[in-house]
């Protein structure tokens, strides 16, 4: 990670690549209690937060993954109601996943409650929906509420996480997974971010493994770019124990009364397309 030359760079050790964006100035920079946390203003991406040197999202291109880490596993379940977000501290999930009549209720749980609290003076567009009424935000670890949440509890959990490591390394392991089998319901759905297939397919057979070993017998990856991220191709992989995760509401995504900038019924169908390098090293 450098800021010479004006220029915030996060260096992609394991792929021998960098990512750079020309910014302006440093708006903030904190130690919180668990991550080091930057704010910067850049020329053509608006504000951008990094986390530990990693970029988490910048105001030009979130909305592709808070779209797509929301809307196509919503519209996958039949009638998604009750909605745990783990992670997700920027709220721009939760914003999208409020878009949904059907939902009644979304927690969202965030160890870090600074990540909130920057982005509601640094990304307020993203935190619009924070006070609606059945939007409930608690600053407490994830993986704890989960093991203590009761069975069928919800239709729908997504884990908008940062990488692997740190706070976030709980987050992709088998015990964990089987703790929201248990808590969702019979055709809930999880999804979760899983990094990039161009670069991190360690990753994603390490998680469908720990899927299965969990007791997930549906698992579907779905694909959409990410500038900003490694490589620029990312992905959100879902997983059901039950329902079919290829099928969606395909008129209701059509006849949707709210906007979105990237998500429509043809990137829903696009994203869940599999290149063959991914179906071969998935048959294994």
């Amino acid at each position: 990670m450098s800021l010479g030359n004006e220029y915030f760079s996060e260096v992609c050790e394991e792929a021998g690549s960098a990512f750079s964006l020309k910014v302006k100035q440093k708006l903030h920079e904190e130690q919180s209690d668990f991550q080091h946390i930057a704010i910067y203003e850049t020329e053509n991406f608006g504000n951008l937060m990094v986390i530990d040197g990693f970029v988490m999202l910048s105001q030009r291109d979130n909305f592709l993954y808070h779209e797509m880490m929301s809307h196509v596993v919503l519209f996958t379940h039949p009638e998604p109601k009750d909605v745990l977000i783990i992670g997700g501290g920027d709220c721009g999930t939760l914003k999208e996943v409020l878009k949904h009549d059907s939902v009644t209720s979304v927690l969202q749980i965030e160890i870090d409650e600074r990540v909130t609290r920057l982005a509601e003076e640094y990304f307020p567009e993203l935190c619009t929906s924070n006070n609606d009424s059945r939007a409930d935000i608690r600053f407490i670890d994830g993986i704890q509420w989960v093991k203590d949440t009761v069975d069928n509890s919800y239709d729908i959990i997504i884990i908008d996480s940062t990488d692997p490591i740190g706070p976030a390394e709980g987050l992709f392991t088998e015990p964990f997974y089987k703790d929201c089998v248990r808590v969702l319901r019979d055709d809930g759905v999880l999804v979760q971010q899983s990094e990039s297939p161009l670069l991190h397919m360690r990753i994603l057979e390490s998680m469908y493994r720990d899927f299965e070993g969990a007791g997930f017998n549906q698992v579907q990856t779905a694909f959409f770019p990410q500038m900003v991220y490694p490589s620029g191709w990312w992905s959100g992989t879902m997983a059901s124990a039950q329902l079919p995760l290829k099928q969606f509401r395909q008129d209701d995504v059509k006849n949707k009364k709210f906007k979105t900038e990237y998500y429509n019924l043809e990137i829903h169908q696009a994203a869940l397309a599999q290149p063959e390098f991914f179906k071969r090293l998935m048959s294994k």
